[in-house]
């Protein structure tokens, strides 16, 4: 396995040589033979580039051999449930921040829908402060749109944004209510502040269980439509154009939501979307003999719809990919399927998992670690994502071909409810830097694992 901690104060100065560097944000691309480095001072980037080290590393500093390896920024999970305060027996920040670190994730945004809510500034507050403590992967918080997630009522939102929620949203509901989504895009417009919405029409969606179709019919399963989520997007985009309002959704997984959104971008509108890894990499197949793990919200699609996805990548539609972190413990999975939890665990896959795209030849490997890092903090106004002077020290060291089989019990995650159990993947984090601090390091022994 590897190692995860919570470190003390950086080193002064650190050389990371022989590596492949990878910076989406600037095109940059550097292969080993070029002998391209990054230096660190302290927390920051002090200087990258090809040639850094032609003549060697400088005295005086620590020198991390990356094997040849790719050097990139830390990836940024834009979409994750980390259940604390409310559901500690699920996950917690620091279980979290382990699991994070190991998939090479230096920044992650967790969902509202805790307990309490956050649609209030102490508790707000609170994420930050706890996860200041813990000192792995950094955590900032969305505000709830709604006052207790009920979508009928808007949240203080101004005061949400200055206690330092990135952004707003209602977690895995949908706010439903035309009226109140109109206002809310209407007043965060206002302050330029984004709105991200889980696009599943909740009466449409019923007590619906996977994709409606065939698989749904033949499982005997109440299916939940597509059209679900595309009447959400459809009428969203209509509300953003009326009222001018900065809006964003998540995991998209039919196509014709995806196209919905590629037209409104066509037209100048300030929508924005991202899918997760299994949205690209599974359909609705994979629900097998009612394999509770693949319950996810939104469900697993058609063949075509995954397919539609994974051109939207291709072609920029989607702007981003997030880990969709949803744990769940195994009293809520271990049910018949109807009954069973949605959701599945994604932070230690995402990496890997995304990969797919590039060693399947859908997209280049600077395009895919581009929708992990630079994209997503550009959608939320976060400082990360970049390999730049002065930028945190925030860097993750993989091996793209490294190949393993995931095996949910010996993931980091507190809840081992993934949709991949058993996958072989390729792609492994050797180690991952938070502000100039290693705070995971795979060991070499069962470094195939």
């Amino acid at each position: 396995m590897g190692g995860a901690g919570k470190p003390g104060a950086p080193p002064a100065s650190v050389a990371y040589v022989n590596a492949r560097l990878l910076d989406p944000a600037s095109g940059l691309d550097v292969q080993v033979d070029a002998r391209g480095g990054l230096l660190t001072d302290g927390e920051i980037i002090s200087d990258v580039g090809a040639g850094l080290f032609s003549d060697g590393a400088p005295d005086g500093v620590q020198v991390v051999d990356c094997g040849g390896h790719c050097l990139a920024p830390g990836l940024v999970d834009m979409r994750a449930q980390l259940r604390e305060p409310g559901e500690e027996h699920k996950e917690t920040l620091a279980s979290a921040g382990r699991s994070a670190t190991a998939g090479g994730i230096s920044t992650m945004v967790c969902l509202p829908n805790t307990d309490p809510v956050l649609d209030d500034m102490s508790v707000v507050e609170f994420i930050a402060r706890r996860a200041r403590k813990v000192g792995l992967t950094k955590v900032h918080p969305y505000g709830a749109v709604t006052k207790g997630l009920k979508g009928e009522e808007m949240a203080e939102l101004g005061m949400l944004a200055e206690s330092g929620a990135v952004a707003f949203t209602d977690g895995d509901r949908a706010v439903a209510n035309a009226r109140v989504m109109s206002k809310a895009l209407s007043y965060a417009g206002t302050f330029n502040l984004l709105i991200i919405q889980h696009p599943e029409e909740p009466s449409l969606a019923g007590m619906g269980s996977m994709n409606s179709g065939e698989t749904a019919t033949r499982l005997g399963l109440t299916g939940i439509p597509r059209e679900a989520e595309i009447i959400i997007v459809e009428r969203d985009i209509r509300l953003a154009e009326m009222t001018r309002g900065r809006l964003h959704f998540a995991h998209l997984s039919t196509a014709a939501a995806i196209e919905a959104v590629r037209k409104a971008k066509a037209r100048g509108l300030s929508i924005t979307c991202d899918t997760a890894p299994p949205y690209f990499a599974l359909n609705e197949t994979a629900v097998g003999d009612y394999r509770t793990f693949t319950k996810l919200s939104p469900p697993l699609r058609a063949e075509s719809d995954r397919q539609a996805v994974v051109d939207g990548l291709g072609d920029g539609a989607i702007d981003a990919i997030a880990s969709d972190h949803a744990p769940q413990d195994e009293d809520a999975k271990r049910l018949p399927f109807a009954q069973a939890a949605f959701g599945g665990i994604g932070l230690e896959t995402l990496l890997c998992v995304s990969l797919e795209l590039y060693h399947n030849g859908h997209m280049s490997l600077l395009d895919v670690i581009g929708r992990l890092t630079h994209q997503p903090a550009a959608l939320l106004d976060l400082p990360a994502g970049r390999l730049e002077k002065g930028a945190a020290a925030d860097l993750v060291v993989f091996d793209p071909d490294r190949g393993w089989k995931v095996d949910g019990d010996r993931l980091l995650s507190k809840s081992k409810n993934t949709p991949f159990d058993g996958r072989p993947v390729q792609g492994r984090v050797l180690r991952t830097v938070i502000d100039g601090r290693t705070v995971f390091e795979r060991q070499a022994a069962g470094a195939g694992t």
